[in-house]
C-alpha cells in the first residue's frame, strides 16, 4: 500500500510538538493558530517556516510586528497597487515558530479587474519616486517623533495631583491614561508598518520586471550579473557604519583618543577616560551628535526585543570603532568601496546594453533599468527608519510599561511584558487601573501573571532547543510564486531537499552546497560559522561568514570579510543586497550551510554560480 504521506509534509492540524511546549497555544492570538473552522482552506496551502522574519521562537508581544506586516504587505499587493495575479501572505504559529504561505492567485475575473488599476497606480509611483520618497520620509519621521513624545504614566500616584482637580477636574486620570497610552503605542506601530510597505512591494516588483527583461534580451545571463547591474546606492541603512568610519578617522586625528578606544575595556570605561581630556571631549561630542538617529540601529534584525540596539548597548559601536581604529593604524581602508561597486555596475550594464540589436529592445531595457535603479534603493533606505529606528523607539517605550508592571507587583522583570501578547496587556493594565481606583488593600493577581511569564519563558527556551519541520502541508509541483523565491529563497529544489531530510545529513557527506548567486565574485578562506547574535564579534579579517542570514546592521564587518554564505534568503533578501553593496561575493539560500560547514573549514564561495565548495575540513 502506498504511503499516503509520501511527497508531503505533516498536516498542520495533526503535527505534534514536544511535550515540553505544552500550553504554547495560549501565548498567541487565536487567529494566528491553525483551526478546524478553516481546515479545508489551510490544508490546501503550502506552509513554510519564515526564517527571514522569525528565525527564532516568537515571544508573544514581538508577534505584533508580524501581525502588522501580514496586513500591510498583503493589502498593498491585493487592494492598493493591485498586482494582478498576486495575493497576500498568510501566517500561522506552530510550537512558537511562524509558518507562512503565499495565497494562490485570485479568479481570472479578479485578475482582470486588478490589471486595469495596476498600470495606472504602479507606474505613477515609478515615475514620481523621488518626490514621493521625500514625502514618505517626512511623515515617517513625524510618526517616530510622535511615538517618542507619547505620554506614558510613570506611576500610579497615591492621590491625583491638585492641578488635575482644581480649579476644575480634568475629567480623565491616570487610570484612563494608562490604557489609552498602550493602545496608542500599538496603533502607532501598526501605522508605521502601513507606511513601511507603501513602496516596498513595488521595489521588489521593479527588480522582477528588470530581471525578466534581462533574461529575455540576454538568454543565459547569470543572476549575479543582474544583481550587479542594480548595486551601488547611498542608502540610510549603511549610514550607521559610515558614521563609525568618520568617528574612527576623527579618533586617529586627535591626540590620545585612538589609544583609549583601542583598550580592552567597556564603553563606559572609555567614555570616563575620554571625558578627562579636551581631545576626548571633542570626540565624544561628535559621537553624541551621530547617535540620534544613526545609532538607533538594532544589534540584530530589529524583530526581537532581546536583540538590543546600539543606542542602549554602546559596547557594540565602541567595539566596531576599536576594530576600525586598529585597521587604520595598519594602513587599511575601512570604508566600503562604493566607487568600485559603481564602476563594475556601469561596466556590466554597458556590456549587456551593447548586445541589444534594436532600438525598441534598447528602450525596453533602459526603461526597466532606470526604474529599478531609481526605486530599488527604497529596500534599504526605508529599512533603517522602520525596522531599526522606529522599532528601537517602540521597544524603549514598551519597557516603560514593563517597569510599571514591575512597580505594581504584576511581573518580576521589566522584559516580562514581552511574554504577553498585545491583546493580553490591556487586561493587565485594566487590572492595575481597577485596583488603583478601588482604593487600598485591594488584592491583585500578580502571582498569576508572574507564573504565566515564567512558564512562557520556559516554553520559549524549550522551543529554541527543538528543530521543527521546515514546512507543513502539500507542496506544489513547482514553486513559482516570485516573492517566495526572491525574498525567502524557497525553490522547488529546496522543497525537495526538505522532503529528503537534507537538514539532517551528516557533515562528512557534503562537500558542495548550492544556493543563489546573490553577489558576484569568488573567494576562498576559513569559514566562521555564526549561529547566535553575539558571535558576530568573533569575526576576524579574511574570514568567510557563514550564518542563517545576515543582518543589515552588521555592515561594519563587511569590509573585513572575504565572502558570506547564508542558509536562507533569495536574490532580493537583505543578505543579498548588503553583499552586493559591499562588493562581497555571496551565496544565499543554501538551506544547510550552518549545519554542514564548521568554523575553520576552508571553503570557496562562487557568487557567480551559487556554489559553495568545502575545500578542506578543519583539523
Amino acid at each position: 500500500m502506498a504511503d499516503e504521506h509520501a511527497g508531503r509534509f505533516p498536516d498542520p492540524h495533526e503535527y505534534q510538538v514536544p511535550p515540553e511546549l505544552e500550553g504554547w497555544e495560549e501565548m498567541y492570538p487565536s487567529h494566528h493558530l491553525f483551526s478546524e473552522d478553516r481546515a479545508d482552506w489551510e490544508k490546501q496551502q503550502f506552509w513554510y517556516q519564515d526564517k527571514i522574519h522569525a528565525p527564532e521562537p516568537m515571544p508573544p508581544l514581538d508577534l505584533l510586528f508580524q501581525e502588522a506586516w501580514q496586513i500591510a504587505l498583503s493589502q498593498y499587493t491585493t487592494r492598493v497597487f493591485c498586482i494582478p495575479p498576486a495575493q497576500g501572505i498568510a501566517q500561522r504559529m506552530v510550537g512558537c515558530y511562524m509558518y507562512i504561505c503565499a495565497v494562490a492567485p485570485p479568479p481570472d475575473e479578479i485578475i482582470g479587474e486588478k490589471a486595469a488599476l495596476f498600470e495606472k497606480r504602479v507606474f505613477y509611483v515609478f515615475e514620481h519616486y523621488n518626490e514621493l520618497w521625500d514625502k514618505w520620509l517626512t511623515k515617517f519621521k513625524a510618526l517616530g517623533e510622535e511615538m517618542k513624545g507619547l505620554e506614558i504614566p510613570k506611576e500610579m500616584p497615591k492621590y491625583v495631583p491638585e492641578d488635575q482637580v482644581l480649579p476644575a477636574p480634568t475629567g480623565c486620570y491616570v487610570s484612563y491614561d494608562l490604557i489609552e497610552a498602550f493602545d496608542k503605542l500599538v496603533h502607532q506601530m501598526f501605522k508605521g508598518w502601513q507606511y513601511h510597505f507603501e513602496m516596498l512591494n513595488l521595489t521588489y516588483l521593479a527588480y522582477l520586471m528588470f530581471g525578466d527583461v534581462s533574461r529575455k534580451l540576454f538568454p543565459g545571463i547569470s543572476e549575479s550579473a543582474i544583481g550587479k547591474m542594480v548595486a551601488g546606492a547611498y542608502v540610510s541603512m549603511f549610514r550607521p557604519e559610515e558614521e563609525l568610519c568618520q568617528l574612527s578617522r576623527l579618533a586617529v586625528s586627535l591626540s590620545g583618543v585612538a589609544d583609549i578606544l583601542k583598550k580592552e575595556t567597556t564603553a563606559a570605561g572609555k567614555i570616563a577616560e575620554l571625558e578627562r581630556t579636551p581631545e576626548g571631549k571633542q570626540w565624544l561630542e561628535a559621537f553624541d551628535k551621530a547617535k540620534d538617529p544613526w545609532f538607533y540601529v538594532s544589534c540584530g534584525s530589529g524583530w526581537f526585543h532581546f536583540e538590543g540596539s546600539w543606542i542602549n548597548n554602546l559596547d557594540i559601536p565602541y567595539s566596531y570603532i576599536k576594530s576600525y581604529v586598529e585597521r587604520l593604524g595598519n594602513g587599511e581602508t575601512i570604508e566600503r568601496s562604493l566607487d568600485q561597486v559603481e564602476k563594475e555596475r556601469d561596466e556590466t550594464v554597458a556590456k549587456y546594453r551593447d548586445l541589444i540589436q534594436s532600438d525598441e529592445d534598447r528602450e525596453t531595457f533602459d526603461g526597466a533599468y532606470n526604474t529599478v535603479r531609481t526605486i530599488y534603493r527604497y529596500a534599504e533606505d526605508h529599512l533603517f527608519w522602520v525596522e531599526h529606528w522606529f522599532h528601537t523607539i517602540w521597544f524603549s517605550r514598551i519597557r516603560e510599561f514593563g517597569k510599571l508592571l514591575v512597580d505594581n507587583g504584576m511581573t518580576n522583570e521589566v522584559d516580562d511584558i514581552f511574554m504577553f501578547n498585545r491583546y493580553e496587556i490591556p487586561e493587565i493594565l485594566t487590572e492595575i487601573a481597577t485596583g488603583w481606583a478601588l482604593g487600598v488593600g485591594i488584592p491583585m493577581r500578580g502571582d498569576y501573571y508572574k507564573a504565566k511569564a515564567k512558564k512562557r519563558k520556559e516554553i520559549l527556551k524549550a522551543a529554541s532547543e527543538w528543530n521543527p519541520t521546515p514546512a507543513l502541508g502539500v507542496p506544489p509541483e513547482e514553486v513559482a510564486e516570485p516573492f517566495t523565491i526572491m525574498l525567502w529563497g524557497v525553490t522547488t529544489d529546496k522543497v525537495k531537499e526538505w522532503l529528503k531530510g537534507m537538514g539532517e545529513v551528516s557533515t562528512k557527506d557534503v562537500s558542495e552546497l548550492k544556493g543563489f548567486a546573490a553577489s558576484a565574485g569568488v573567494a576562498e578562506g576559513p569559514a566562521r560559522v555564526l549561529k547566535r547574535l553575539n558571535e558576530i564579534m568573533d569575526l576576524q579579517a579574511g574570514d568567510i561568514m557563514v550564518c542563517p542570514t545576515t543582518n543589515p546592521s552588521w555592515a561594519p564587518v563587511f569590509t573585513k570579510i572575504k565572502a558570506a554564505v547564508t542558509d536562507i534568503g533569495g536574490l532580493t533578501s537583505h543578505a543579498a543586497i548588503v553583499c552586493r553593496e559591499y562588493g562581497v561575493p555571496s551565496v544565499t539560500g543554501t538551506g544547510v550551510a550552518t549545519s554542514v560547514i564548521k568554523t575553520g573549514d576552508i571553503i570557496r564561495v562562487d557568487g557567480d554560480t551559487g556554489v559553495v565548495t568545502i575545500v578542506k575540513r578543519a583539523e
